[in-house]
């Protein structure tokens, strides 16, 4: 559907489940995604949950496989749409380790980010990262995302408190109203 350079955008499929499944039970994605704390998902549960978004009809929404050369490396989302302020919530995990630290999350998030500016008429999208995550921040901040404000020892995560950091873009040509 959003085809970038080196990234492909496109919807989720029953064969993706065994993939995502793998991803989900890896403790190491879970908590670089923010799982607090990483519970296990049975293949069954991710396929029943699949199926119920099948039975409810219509379109597939706003989540996304991400691909790169075929390869199906991650999801990501936009969520929790506020109709009134114009806003979602954005989250993605690169569940494939081999694909960490080469620009294929920021690529998809600078794709995701235009999709919901561009075809959902967004004011903001935002989001919640680990402050430990600093490669997920780093990725982010070259996305145009700016942190607008953090909780303290917020999250239980790996044996440790963490600060949550909350991050937002807003649609660019908003910003010069401001």
């Amino acid at each position: 559907m959003i085809h970038g350079p080196r990234v492909v955008l496109r919807a989720l499929s029953r064969d993706d489940l065994p993939r995502l499944h793998q991803f989900n039970n890896d403790i190491e994605v879970e908590l670089a995604g923010g799982g607090d704390p990483p519970l296990p998902q049975s293949l069954e549960r991710l396929q029943v949950e699949f199926d119920a978004g099948l039975a409810s009809g219509g379109r597939d929404g706003t989540s996304f496989a991400i691909e790169v050369d075929g390869v199906m490396i991650g999801q990501c989302a936009l969520f929790g749409l506020h109709s009134v302020a114009r806003r979602m919530e954005l989250g993605i995990t690169i569940g494939d380790k081999a694909y960490w630290g080469q620009g294929y999350g920021r690529e998809a998030v600078q794709h995701l980010v235009d999709y919901g500016f561009r075809h959902h008429n967004l004011h903001k999208i935002w989001l919640e990262v680990h402050a430990r995550n600093e490669r997920a921040i780093g990725a982010y901040r070259a996305c145009g995302f700016v942190e607008e404000g953090r909780l303290r020892e917020h999250v239980w995560s790996d044996g440790a408190y963490d600060d949550l950091v909350v991050m937002g873009v807003l649609r660019p040509d908003s910003s010069a109203r401001s």
